[in-house]
Order: structure tokens, then sequence, then C-alpha cells
């Protein structure tokens, strides 16, 4: 019977973060689960948008933290993460102005690069942008996007340099407890005895929660992006944008396209394993809908690809991240709604602090605790910009 000091279940930007974290922290015989391949779900599917604008000071402080490592990754992480830092716009209802100052002040406080601008002045910034619903923009010049999967590559790499064990194509199919504490995992291949497990198994976390007795609010989630090639007359300027407004996010990709996702596309999925990874024609046509209200330029484009992913929302759409009342030694990170991408080296890192020490020093987790369901207490944001569900997921 093989034995660790620590399993990491899923190999996403989380789960080898959290595992080259903790074999920073000196931590020796990890090993890394992970019933597919690196990256292959929420994380390879991801938009990879790198920035800091969020409604609340804690994911906020987790961006921050993150985006050290995305400006200076050969050097921290090594290896390349596709940093591309084009600037960001969020668009956001005029009647929530109150709200978006409010969170852009937050934000310049913890550190983030972020500036209140009006229509005019951003339309100075890229003119392919339609105002005609806007009279405020957050700007981040310094924020963009990342390749996702390269990203996940260097954190792996990194960690098995430090000694950490990857095992593909290995699923754990459940965990296992002695009393009150976790005790190993079992995999096809036979039982690892560990006293210290990290569930990062995105969409899947229920599938190893239910049979031991632990019910969060957690609902896988099907997502899908469009990719629309430039038109003709598109200008060469072209940002990061989160539109609150259309329920969109969108990005370039590849030089001369534009990866648009829309929140419409974000339902409820009864199994993980069971999805299309082809997005239907009425989601393109909503997306070439939503894309030419924000980008009228390009009602001339042409539908180039698409895709569809898996993430896992939680109750209050917000991180699920910490350590498991029910068992000893058992940590997760999961419920992101697909959002934690741009924060996984700063959650990587306060998860190894809070392994290894008791305690998140470089951002408190206490907000991210698992057990605030059952206290009555989910997150709510002081300052957002519309109440329904769309409004809460819309950035990945």
């Amino acid at each position: 019977m093989e034995t660790a000091d620590v399993v990491v279940i899923g190999a996403g930007a989380n789960g080898t973060s959290t595992a080259y974290h903790l074999a920073r922290a000196g931590v020796k015989n990890i090993k890394v689960l992970e019933k597919d391949h690196l990256a292959a779900g929420a994380t390879g599917k991801s938009g990879a948008l790198v920035r800091m604008h969020y409604t609340n000071e804690h994911e906020t402080r987790l961006a921050v933290e993150s985006f050290k490592y995305f400006e200076n990754w050969s050097d921290v992480v090594g290896g390349e993460c596709g940093l591309n830092q084009i600037g960001l716009f969020v668009f956001t209802p005029p009647e929530h102005y109150d709200d978006l100052e409010a969170n852009v002040a937050m934000q310049r406080e913890v550190g983030a690069e972020t500036y209140l601008l009006t229509a005019e002045e951003a339309a100075e910034i890229d003119s392919s942008v339609s105002f005609d619903d806007v009279t405020h923009v957050a700007y981040e010049p310094r924020s963009g996007y990342a390749d996702p999967n390269a990203t996940v590559y260097s954190f792996a790499r990194a960690a098995m340099t430090l000694g950490v064990d990857f095992r593909f194509d290995t699923p754990v199919t459940r965990l296992l407890t002695d009393g009150d504490r976790v005790s190993g995992v079992e995999t096809p291949n036979g039982v690892i005895e560990t006293s210290t497990v990290v569930v990062a198994a995105g969409a899947w976390a229920n599938k190893l929660f239910h049979p031991i007795g632990i019910r969060l609010p957690l609902e896988p989630r099907y997502a899908r992006v469009s990719v629309f090639r430039w038109s003709f007359d598109r200008p060469e300027k072209h940002m990061t944008y989160i539109d609150r407004i259309n329920g969109t996010w969108s990005r370039p990709v590849d030089g001369n396209c534009t990866l648009i996702g829309a929140e419409v596309g974000v339902r409820p999925t009864d199994d993980p394993d069971a999805y299309q990874e082809s997005p239907s024609q009425d989601y393109i046509d909503h997306c070439r809908r939503q894309l030419v209200h924000r980008f009228p330029v390009m009602r001339h484009s042409t539908m180039r690809g698409a895709w569809a992913g898996i993430l896992m929302r939680s109750g209050d759409s917000r991180p699920v991240i910490g350590a498991l009342d029910q068992y000893e030694g058992l940590y997760c990170m999961t419920g992101d709604s697909g959002t934690s991408f741009k924060t996984s080296p700063a959650i990587g890192k306060c998860l190894s602090e809070l392994i290894t020490t008791g305690t998140s020093q470089t951002v408190d987790l206490t907000p991210f605790r698992p057990s605030r369901f059952d206290e009555g207490k989910p997150w709510v944001d002081q300052h957002t910009y519309g109440t329904d569900d769309i409004q809460d997921t819309i950035s990945r």
C-alpha cells in the first residue's frame, strides 16, 4: 500500500498551484491524482482572463497577489504563462455607478491598478466599442489574458522539479475516512494512505463528497464560448472586456479573432461526465448578437469555432476554499463558477499555508470557508451590478 503526506485531487490551475506551493513549503511526499490529464476540466476550456475587478475585497486581494505571479512568471514559477497585457474594460449599468465607483476605490486601496473613466475617455482608448448604454467604465491598463494550458504546464513542471508525483488517468473513486479524519484515497490502481487530502476536482467534487456525507450547495454547470473572425474594417486595437450589461465577456484570440462567452449559456447539468463539447446554433446566434451590440463593426464577422466545458457553482457563486469540518485533514477548492484561473496562484499559496501552518497569511481564506453555508452566512457582496445569476457569474 502506498502512502503520501498530501494527496491533491485534480490537475487544473488550482490543483497544480497547490501542489507546487506545498512542495515549496517543504512538504516532501505529494501525489497529484488526475482522472484525465493536465487542465482537462474547466481550466483547459477557460478564457483565462487575468484581471483584478471583483465586487468584493477578498477575491480582489487574491487577484492582486496572483497578478504578481503572472507579471513575473518566468522568474517566480518558471516557464511561460502566455500573459498578454492588452488592458481591460468593465461595462456596468449606469444605474450602478455608485457601486462601480465604490468597487474601483476598494480595488485601488488593496493594490490594483484600475481607473474610473467616462465613456468619452474610454472611446479615445478603444474606438471599436459602442458606449451608447454606458456612462463610465472601469479600466485596468495592465490586465488582459493568459494561456491556461501553458500556466498549468509550467506549474506542473515546477512541482515535478520539486519532487511532486503526478498520476494521470488515475481517477479517485473514493475518499477513505477513519472516524472523524481522512485516511486515504481509493483509485483503480489501489489505495494511497494519507492524512491530508485536497479536493480540487472542480465540477466532480460532489462525486467524492456525497459518499462520505458532505453535502455542500454545489452545482455543476455547462458553460460555452464561441470565436468570431474580425471583420475587414475592425480596428486592430482589441482589449479584454467584461460586459455586465449584456452578460458577456470577450478577448482576442490568435491575433485576428474574438473569443466571447455569454452567461445565457451557463446552465445546470446533472452529470459533469456527460456533455457535448460543441455549442448549439442558438447559442452561436446569441453570441453574435451580443458581440455586434457592443462592437458594431463585428456585424461582418464569420464564426470560426466554439466549445463547451463544465464548471462548478456554489450556492452563492463564490469559491469554497479551506478545511472541511466533517473530517480532519480534508480540504477543498471548488464552487468558483469558473472565475478562479486568475486567482489560482494565490489560492494555491494560501491553501499550502493553511495546510502547513494552520492559517493562511498571504490572504485570509476565512470568508471562503466551506462551513459558511451551514452557518447560514452565504457570501453577499455590498456593491454588485445586479442581483440575478447572470451578474453573479459573468467573469471567466
